[in-house]
């Protein structure tokens, strides 16, 4: 369980759900693009023999898959740190602007104080 209202779990499970199938289907696309290159970047060499053909396919095919990861864990590394960076802006950000709320209101209540000391006096 996640901690929140039992109502919500169903939602997070589909959510979760529909993560894996995307996974997945991007992996398998992945693995599809991997076997084609490798197969067109073979077939421009005729001279090889099948065994030769078989094994160009599959170390091509292999570092093609090894530098889509590579790639991949790059942006995603990436992503984290800009998550993690924006997420310091935005409470700065926010701590910022709780303390203009303050002082503005705090400013105010002076202002009025103020004001209803020379009222009183007048």
């Amino acid at each position: 369980m996640t901690g929140g209202p039992s109502w919500q779990q169903p939602s997070l499970d589909i959510d979760a759900g529909i993560s894996q199938v995307e996974g997945y289907l991007l992996a398998q696309s992945r693995l599809r693009e991997a076997a084609v290159s490798a197969e067109m970047f073979a077939g421009r060499m005729p001279w090889l023999t099948t065994a030769q053909y078989d094994e160009v396919v599959r170390l091509y095919a292999e570092e093609h898959i090894e530098v889509s990861r590579k790639a991949l864990e790059a942006v995603t590394a990436r992503a984290g740190e800009l998550r993690t960076e924006y997420s310091e802006r935005y409470d700065a950000l926010r701590q910022r602007l709780l303390c203009q709320v303050v002082a503005a209101l705090t400013g105010l209540a002076v202002l009025w104080l103020c004001v209803v000391l020379l009222t009183v006096r007048g």
